[in-house]
């Protein structure tokens, strides 16, 4: 591509700036060949060929990296409609063309842009997990379904084909909404580089579930967190400890410094996710929070907790902390002292303990919620719950809510079978006086 093309995307991590191109993301490139390519107004003629109305129009494709137009056959309608709504069709088939509703890089080929800009520029901005989840989602059901199309092939009828599809797969409505979520993703950044006019995302209606059964968030009791404690060994069983008793989430945990660790209170103003650092989820989750007394007092005890650990046939010692710096980290790797992972811990020691007891549902999502759970069952003020779970909007809050819903249900439930009852106590003596005075 000359020196165009070596200058398309500079190198973030050199300190440059990153543009967008339109076949790897360049807005310069962009704006450059929309001054050089001349549109004309395109008004062909229909005709039949077999079963259908064709019409031959000139499009724009990019090859090798290089802009070109192209003739193509395009179908518009069955044959057996006459010619006069052939024409209207095609009018119509052309609108966004002619009036330039379709500009040059909507001819960008769609894996191309998403492995050269919105992998390397978009997911940059989220957590490590997001991006992780998200790169899974564009692998495995992006690329196949849409790898080989251009922008301005992602038509509203394409994108509802494709999930009516999804529909009669075996994916659960969860997956198949995260899905939507990621093209949904995908589009948008398409049309901020100016790839795309439209939005073909717009409305787009997903399949119905399959079940109608609500799914409740799992959680655990306390004598079940007890037991799961008990089979976990330190410091993960005082990560989990913390966990499910200051509702921190594992990102936070994991990113928690002595200098965070108050008398009566954490501080949570960082997160490390699998190496990677940023701040809190959200601004309400930028905050201090109030916690027990036997919190902080089972985190100052690994200042003096050693563990074993086995290397082969020998067994070596470590200290849990090995530096208590006000910048050092809570929970530190027991081996170098780096950052914990969670997926590790995850995998190692909760899941296997969890089975053990026969849960096996209990992630880190499982003890943040649980933690909401025993505060709502206690009868705590969901405004007290909401900032203590630092949640940006109380509906988040009162999704926990719903899984006590049941236990108040019961309760009024027995409420009206005692009144009903108490009601029937009263009436049985004045019948059985009655039926006497009749006979």
């Amino acid at each position: 591509m000359g020196s165009l093309g070596r200058n398309m995307m500079p190198d973030a991590v050199n300190g440059r700036s990153i543009t967008s191109q339109a076949n790897s993301g360049t807005a310069g490139l962009l704006e450059r060949l929309e001054q050089v390519a001349r549109r004309r107004f395109q008004n062909p003629k229909p005709f039949r060929r077999g079963s259908w109305w064709i019409i031959q129009v000139r499009r724009d494709v990019f090859i090798n990296g290089k802009l070109t137009r192209k003739n193509r056959w395009e179908k518009l309608a069955p044959a057996t409609i006459p010619e006069r709504q052939a024409l209207k069709i095609a009018t119509e088939h052309l609108r966004d063309l002619n009036q330039g509703l379709e500009n040059i890089g909507s001819a960008t080929n769609f894996a191309y842009y998403t492995e050269n800009t919105y992998i390397p520029v978009a997911l940059r901005t989220m957590a490590k997990s997001t991006q992780d989840r998200y790169k899974g989602v564009i692998k495995n059901y992006l690329q196949p379904a849409f790898g080989k199309l251009a922008l301005r092939d992602l038509t509203p009828m394409t994108i509802d084909r494709y999930f009516a599809g999804l529909g009669d797969s075996e994916l659960s409505q969860e997956s198949i909404d995260k899905v939507r979520d990621v093209l949904a993703s995908i589009v948008k950044r398409a049309i901020r580089h100016g790839l795309l006019v439209k939005n073909p995302m717009e409305g787009v209606e997903l399949p119905r579930a399959k079940h109608g059964r609500v799914m409740q968030k799992p959680v655990i009791s306390y004598e079940q967190c007890e037991q799961l404690l008990a089979l976990i060994p330190e410091p993960y069983a005082t990560m989990i400890y913390v966990a499910i008793w200051s509702g921190l989430r594992v990102s936070e945990l994991i990113g928690l410094r002595w200098e965070d660790v108050h008398t009566d209170s954490l501080t949570i103003d960082e997160r490390c996710c699998r190496g990677d650092w940023g701040a809190p989820k959200s601004s309400a989750s930028n905050a201090t929070i109030g916690v027990d007394a036997e919190v902080i007092k089972r985190i100052q005890r690994l200042k003096s907790l050693t563990v074993k650990v086995k290397a082969g046939r020998a067994t070596r010692r470590y200290k849990v902390v090995k530096v208590d710096g006000p910048k050092d980290l809570v929970f530190q790797s027991v081996r170098n002292g780096h950052p914990m992972r969670d997926n590790n811990i995850l995998s190692r020691f909760i899941k296997p303990a969890a089975r053990k007891l026969g849960l096996g549902y209990v992630n880190w999502k499982c003890l943040r919620t649980s933690r909401a759970t025993w505060l709502v069952q206690a009868g705590a003020n969901p405004k007290d719950v909401q900032g203590l779970m630092r949640h940006s909007r109380i509906s988040t809050t009162m999704d926990i809510y719903a899984q006590t819903v049941a236990d108040s249900q019961r309760q009024a439930i027995a409420k009206v079978t005692a009144m009903v009852a108490a009601k029937r106590a009263e009436k049985e003596p004045l019948a059985v006086a009655a039926s006497m005075m009749v006979n």
